[in-house]
């Protein structure tokens, strides 16, 4: 036997969480003594909620484990909403645990502080939001629920809630089983994989496409030899930026439509079948498209679910099909020579006195990566996440599908906790504004990201649609200056060579945070959003009237 609170720490342990992030309050602080005095594992507390689930999910998705966030009850679960629902869109398994009203104070006749509608109202947000729900009232019950729900955390990718009243952590429990995943449907399987297979034999021109879920479920490289075998390209897409970053042989680009590069784009609209695995099937990934995906070319495995044209076979893993896939295809004597497209993303930045543009930023970044390697990248959303578009394929952790604002920064730390690596962070002004002020828990972590922050004195992305409207103007923080007060270095540049030698001297100096404030002027933004506003637009543009007036 042993305490609630120690075999819900186990648990997480035993099923893939590696650390929390959170922040104490009052019905949680029994559960918050237990992390740290049971050093079961590490945790990092920071300084909004909001920070604290971005950090979860950017930690899950680069461990490819669970990420953790636990909350008060009330205020801290509800300002916890946006980041879960943003992991759930994303399909990141971030598990929440929220302190809760113990038994004797939910029957005490009075409204209780954090309270909102009802005891319940908070139960029933998160279930909206998290793909199941345990409430540990039970001891004797709790482990099976537990256990329950850590397992289709895992098996769904997607996040879950655990609440846990205060008065009930230190009760006495068995330990968390480890539930047996379920396996995939052998039928729907076997002719699953015919289907597809055979499918791609008569095409011409087939194409892979992959997005989270390769990753969530730790099969880059299994999709990479997958690829191989049956001797496809392979593409990712807007949101799955980064994934295969081990696997350029078969690696051709990201896909973002009419913004992206037109290789890729031809190779994906010309493609008469398209092989696409854990895919979101969202407009920031294919509403630039000149097609519309047609079912009688498309192959969609997502969400142990998958798509054949119009045939449906459920219960089917992505891991399990690509496996079967793998097994069902004949063996090659020697590699079929297919030649490799290299992309020529931007580098060679000139270091001279011009004024930086954000697609200098990525050049200066890519030609920073030549120099040291690659760095673990989380970028927010707004044209810094279309800069980092323009830089060569890395792990990469952003909201591209959900794209709420704020997710850069506590990502960041996120990754660094995770990787224990030093991130590249790349950051607009207006989300800096939300969640940038997280920087100042670095120190006490032993964390030092870089942080690249693009400000343009503007939410430039929004302009970008509707340049006319002056709402979108923002005021002039000066954050560089505000760095040594968090702990970290900061520097503001406005020349090519200025944020040149700021990056060199960011990397060489290591143990606190850097902050680069990128000054741009309004108006300006990277190749790729200037092309992805333009394809938009073109897309979304009523179609011209006839001679009748009709469209």
């Amino acid at each position: 036997m042993t305490t609630l609170a120690a075999a819900l720490l186990e648990g997480l342990k035993e099923h893939g969480a590696r650390e929390i992030f959170g922040i104490p309050g009052d019905f949680v602080l029994p559960f918050y003594k237990a992390i740290e005095e049971s050093r079961i594992l590490p945790h990092y507390t920071l300084s909004h909620e909001p920070g604290v689930g971005f950090a979860a999910d950017a930690a899950a998705r680069y461990h490819q484990g669970l990420g953790v966030a636990v909350v008060t009850y009330g205020a801290g679960a509800f300002n916890l909403v946006n980041a879960v629902a943003g992991a759930y869109a994303e399909r990141s398994p971030v598990v929440v645990i929220a302190g809760a009203p113990g038994a004797r104070e939910r029957a005490g006749g009075f409204l209780l502080h954090h309270q909102a509608r009802s005891i319940d109202t908070q139960l029933a947000v998160f279930r909206e939001i998290t793909c199941d729900q345990a409430v540990l009232d039970d001891p004797g019950r709790a482990p099976e629920a537990i256990a329950r729900v850590l397992r289709n955390a895992r098996e769904q990718s997607l996040p879950v809630y655990i609440e846990a009243p205060r008065d009930l952590v230190g009760a006495r429990t068995a330990a968390v089983p480890t539930l047996a995943c379920r396996p995939a449907d052998p039928g729907a399987l076997a002719e699953c994989a015919e289907e597809i297979l055979a499918r791609l034999a008569q095409a011409r021109a087939p194409v892979m496409i992959v997005d989270v879920e390769i990753r969530r479920y730790r099969i880059e490289a299994k999709t990479a030899k997958l690829a191989r075998a049956l001797e496809l390209p392979v593409v990712t897409t807007f949101t799955g930026r980064g994934l295969m970053e081990e696997a350029a042989d078969v690696l051709a680009g990201t896909y973002l439509g009419a913004a992206g590069h037109p290789e890729i784009t031809r190779l994906v609209e010309d493609a008469d079948a398209m092989l696409l695995l854990g895919v979101i099937v969202s407009d920031t990934n294919f509403a630039l498209s000149q097609r519309q995906l047609d079912a009688q070319r498309t192959m969609l495995a997502v969400g142990r679910e998958v798509r054949v044209g119009h045939h449906v076979y459920r219960n089917v893993p992505i891991e399990y099909l690509e496996d079967e896939l793998v097994r069902r295809t004949p063996r090659r004597n020697k590699p079929a020579g297919r030649k490799r497209l290299v992309l020529p993303y931007p580098r060679g930045l000139a270091a001279d006195d011009r004024p930086i543009a954000p697609s200098d930023v990525a050049a200066a970044i890519n030609d920073l990566f030549d120099r040291h390697g690659k760095m673990p990248m989380a970028a927010d959303m707004g044209d810094c996440l279309f800069v980092a578009m323009e830089i060569d394929n890395t792990a990469l952790a952003a909201p591209g599908y959900y794209a709420g604002m704020g997710f850069g920064v506590p990502a960041g730390i996120g990754v660094a906790v995770a990787t224990q690596r030093r991130p590249l962070v790349l950051v607009g002004d207006g989300a800096f504004q939300m969640t940038g002020w997280e920087l100042g828990n670095c120190r006490r972590h032993g964390l030092d990201p870089i942080v690249v922050l693009l400000n343009n004195r503007s939410w430039e992305m929004l302009r970008a649609f509707q340049p006319e409207s002056a709402f979108n103007d923002l005021d002039d923080w000066h954050f560089a200056e505000i760095a040594p007060a968090l702990g970290g270095t900061g520097e503001r540049v406005t020349t090519r060579r200025e944020f040149a030698a700021a990056l060199e001297r960011a990397v060489q100096n290591r143990g606190r945070f850097a902050l680069i404030e990128v000054m741009l002027p309004r108006g300006r933004t990277s190749d790729t959003l200037a092309r992805f506003v333009a394809g938009f637009k073109a897309v979304r543009a009523p179609a011209p009237a006839d001679a009748h007036g009709e469209s």
